[in-house]
């Protein structure tokens, strides 16, 4: 994707099989919501071929965007009606022109209460505060029951009550074979949602892969703390294969250190570590194969 000669997109290239829930990731600038636009339909590439559920989106018919959520960071809304006869509406939608079969949309009450807003039923849009419009904006890009959802920053503004009430719907939507893309800026919610993490650094993916997967292939190091035991001087040693300095740095010292810590990369690192790396022009591509990874 480019806008005059400024190159936004440049090779990005994925398939996410159905089911999955995927997290895309990166910094400010990296693409991430001409990305999604691409995918949703609403932005045209300059060049290069996407289908989502076997569509072009560009030229997706109605049919096919009965089988599409879209949850965007923010939209304009009518604030004076209430919040069940919007999703009443909205629903009803998907009911006179929805073609597949598919269960019906969401029955509304039960819609709100699993989004948070079941006591907000017949409250007007304009006097929700801003974390249960945010659950609002999530209950209209679910009430059809969508074969795929798009989530922008799902949880912005929600307490944390209210985060993990997303985070429990995203994993039930997942049970039901709901294929899910969602970015974030919150590593510790993508960690905890994500099947896959797709990390977009420069206009192209950088990394591929679990949480799990790219926090223990990709990370360098390990943090070890030690205390000295006779002058209590704590000290740490970022270290690629803790487990062998401990054997020897025990052995060595017998009797004169004390384990305080040893800290795993967490995902945070990981992922600064890539960006700061993308940034600096280094070639990752080998990061977006797993098979290449575990090499």
């Amino acid at each position: 994707m480019s806008y005059g000669s400024t190159v936004v997109l440049d090779g990005v290239d994925l398939e996410i099989p159905r089911g999955q829930v995927v997290a895309l990731l990166g910094p400010n600038g990296a693409g991430k919501t001409t990305t999604v636009e691409i995918l949703e339909g609403f932005r045209r590439p300059s060049d290069g071929e996407v289908e989502v559920l076997g569509v072009d989106p560009a030229h997706a018919p109605e049919e096919w965007r009965s089988r599409v959520g879209v949850v965007l960071q923010s939209w304009r809304d009518h604030g004076t009606w209430r919040v069940s006869d919007l999703l009443q509406v909205m629903g009803s939608y998907y009911v006179a022109y929805g073609t597949r079969e598919v269960p019906r949309p969401w029955d509304t009450a039960e819609l709100l209460d699993r989004v948070g807003l079941a006591d907000h039923a017949g409250q007007r849009i304009d006097r929700l505060s801003g974390g249960q419009r945010r659950r609002l904006d999530v209950a209209v890009g679910l009430v059809g029951r969508p074969e795929l959802l798009f989530l922008d920053e799902p949880t912005t503004g929600l307490d944390p009550a209210g985060r993990r009430d997303v985070h429990d719907l995203v994993a039930d939507l997942a049970d039901l074979d709901t294929t899910i893309l969602l970015t974030t800026h919150d590593l510790g919610e993508a960690e905890k949602v994500a099947d896959r993490l797709l990390i977009l650094a420069g206009g192209r993916i950088v990394a591929d892969g679990s949480p799990d997967e790219l926090r223990l292939q990709l990370s360098r190091s390990s943090e070890v703390r030690l205390r000295d035991l006779t002058t209590g001087e704590v000290s740490v040693h970022a270290e690629p294969d803790p487990t062998a300095y401990l054997t020897d740095v025990l052995h060595r010292r017998r009797g004169e250190v004390q384990v305080l810590e040893v800290r795993a990369a967490s995902l945070e690192d990981v992922y600064l570590d890539i960006v700061r790396r993308a940034e600096a022009g280094e070639d990752l591509s080998a990061l977006t194969s797993l098979e290449a990874m575990t090499r």
